[in-house]
């Protein structure tokens, strides 16, 4: 069945052909149905420097060949379908393509027998237009978390894309208000790392157009406001056999019901994680985040140092149950396929040479973390997180040296023009020299 015939049957008479560029912004065109075969024939052209690529004005166009299976038709906007696919320019696959970069990690995976899945939660802000304040002036409570109020104050925007989710097959689970005032969470079903990604990146979009069709602002922002919990993207993580269709990390002798191989992954996000942090935590406002001092909420419930523990959320790992643990080191921000890409990379190598996670730590991180003499630190800044990407042979052989040379160019250039910026607090408390 051709798209056209596609769209014919299902009422649809646009489609935004789109992708997600190194920097996790999602660009598009708006294709009539009337075109969509010829579009899906050729692909649709875009320049790459006018995208956050490595490119110049001189390179050729880069096209997108729609792939059917990641259609969605936009809930709220039946007439439009979104859909999405793979990169080529001059013939060949575009080696910096988020998405090609996952898909190339998952078959590195597939080759030795293994399937990532995983589960996303995405935590959002709905904030005033002009993005400086929290929409809902009621909601003040020191401990909103889970505020019904609060929750409900905001219903009909919460209702609209929970029932989106239902009707797309996403299997959402439950929704609520996060520990942020004004700050919200919604849970759908894991599934395979790429299909996963794939709905990330579409809920983004949904989310933020749903919240602009009733007067609202959503972001993803790390950290909007700097008395408020930041916006985190904590990842579910599972290994699935290929050849057997069973889960790998589960063991009901290993420690906490984790198997020796789910332990061995860790370890490979634990000796990767100062890099790996350059790829969950993309932005110069991400470590306003990681390294912020104590909430309104009295916690940040963002990680601080490289540890892992059981049911426990001061770590940046926790295993809350028996096959699976729980990744808390990426953000808003966070690349939807480089950040599914980066995990599994970190966790194959962890695989591969059986890397030891260390000690478990059952303490608070938050309070006793300073008796810990030896843990890993997370990177202060954007700066020192690249730094640390530029040294990881893991990531740079896994995405390939070019992609991440191209990404540390362009961020770079982003933390230069940071450094440029002049703020209030340098005035203040240097003007006097």
């Amino acid at each position: 069945m051709t798209l056209a015939t596609t769209a014919r049957d299902r009422g649809i008479k646009y489609f935004l052909i789109s992708f997600v560029d190194l920097f996790g912004v999602m660009r598009a065109k708006l294709v009539p149905a009337t075109a969509i075969d010829q579009v899906a024939k050729s692909g649709a052209g875009f320049a790459g420097f006018a995208a956050w690529f490595d490119m110049t004005p001189a390179h050729p166009d880069v096209l997108l060949t729609p792939d059917p299976d990641t259609l969605i038709q936009l809930p709220w906007k039946p007439e439009v379908a979104w859909i999405t696919g793979d990169l080529v320019m001059g013939g060949k696959p575009l080696a910096q393509n988020p998405r090609q970069i996952l898909k190339r990690v998952a078959a590195d995976a597939a080759s030795a027998g293994y399937e990532m899945r995983t589960g996303v939660e995405c935590e959002y802000f709905l904030v005033t237009p002009d993005g400086t304040a929290v929409s809902d002036e009621a909601d003040t409570q020191g401990k909103p978390c889970y505020d019904q109020q609060a929750l409900m104050r905001r219903y009909e925007v919460i209702r609209e894309i929970c029932d989106a989710m239902i009707g797309l097959g996403w299997r959402p689970y439950q929704n609520d208000h996060e520990d942020a005032n004004g700050q919200f969470e919604m849970n759908w079903e894991y599934d395979t790392a790429l299909k996963t990604a794939d709905r990330h990146a579409f809920f983004k979009f949904m989310v933020k157009s749903i919240a602009e069709k009733h007067g609202l602002r959503a972001t993803f922002m790390p950290k909007p406001f700097a008395n408020l919990t930041g916006n985190g993207c904590h990842a579910h993580v599972s290994l699935w056999s290929t050849a057997t269709g069973q889960p790998l990390f589960e063991d009901a002798a290993g420690e906490l019901g984790l198997s020796e191989l789910g332990y061995h992954f860790i370890g490979g996000l634990i000796n990767s994680a100062d890099a790996l942090a350059a790829i969950t935590n993309p932005t110069v406002n991400s470590y306003k985040r990681l390294n912020a001092p104590r909430t309104m909420s009295g916690a940040t419930w963002s990680p601080n140092t490289v540890t892992f523990a059981g049911n426990n959320r001061t770590h940046m790992i926790r295993i809350p149950d028996a096959g699976r643990f729980e990744l808390r080191l990426a953000d808003g921000a966070a690349n939807p396929y480089l950040l599914q890409a980066g995990i599994l990379a970190a966790g194959l190598d962890g695989i591969r040479s059986r890397r030891n996670p260390g000690p478990r730590l059952d303490i608070d991180m938050y309070t006793e973390g300073h008796t810990v003499k030896d843990a890993k630190r997370l990177p202060l800044n954007l700066l020192d997180a690249l730094r640390n990407l530029d040294r990881s042979e893991v990531l740079k052989s896994a995405f390939g040296a070019e992609c991440v040379a191209s990404y540390l160019k362009l961020k770079h250039a982003d933390w230069d023009d940071y450094a440029r910026h002049l703020t209030d607090w340098e005035r203040k408390t240097t003007l006097d020299c």
